[in-house]
């Protein structure tokens, strides 16, 4: 059996887990997620606990039963705790504010850059120039942090741009005359 697979995940208080023949549903104080059960994979809820089962034992539903438990894990994390990514914004007049369901940044374009945050998560400004992206669903967060950073990437030479919490830019040596 998949190592990962055959752990079973515990349910927090708090927590409704209702697997459905095609769909789990997970309920919780953060938020309400769902997911679609994969091919040869079934889960069931017993003693507080989810059980992911696999029908085969070849290669591919073995990489999908420890996938599904992986991603049923972070799921139940998720709508019991959330899930947040922390950006901070670094350049001379660059800044960001939220209004609204809209992230407003000023990038040292012509015009202000306008995010608009998608159902489920939600981000807040400390600074105007530290985002912290908070929600349930971990993909959506990471993905809505990634897009954020792409509007202005870090350049390696003065490390202006929008960078994660954390990330280490490395820094290039500028040109020098003779």
């Amino acid at each position: 059996m998949s190592r990962v697979g055959k752990k079973p995940i515990l349910i927090p208080s708090g927590v409704q887990v209702k697997v459905d023949e095609k769909k789990v549903h997970i309920k919780g104080p953060k938020g309400e997620l769902s997911r679609l059960m994969e091919s040869g994979i079934g889960a069931k809820v017993e003693d507080g606990r989810v059980v992911v089962t696999r029908q085969s034992d070849d290669r591919l539903q073995r990489a999908k039963h420890g996938l599904f438990r992986s991603d049923l894990n972070n799921m139940v994390n998720g709508v019991s705790q959330g899930y947040q990514k922390t950006l901070e914004i670094s350049g001379v007049g660059f800044r960001a504010q939220v209004q609204g369901r809209n992230l407003t940044l000023a990038l040292g374009f012509s015009h202000p850059t306008v995010f608009v945050l998608p159902a489920g998560i939600d981000a807040s400004v400390d600074k105007q120039t530290v985002i912290t992206i908070k929600g349930a669903d971990k993909y959506l967060v990471g993905q809505v942090a990634a897009e954020i950073r792409d509007l202005k990437r870090p350049e390696p030479y003065k490390g202006k741009g929008i960078k994660y919490s954390g990330e280490v830019i490395e820094r290039k040596e500028g040109k020098t005359s003779k």
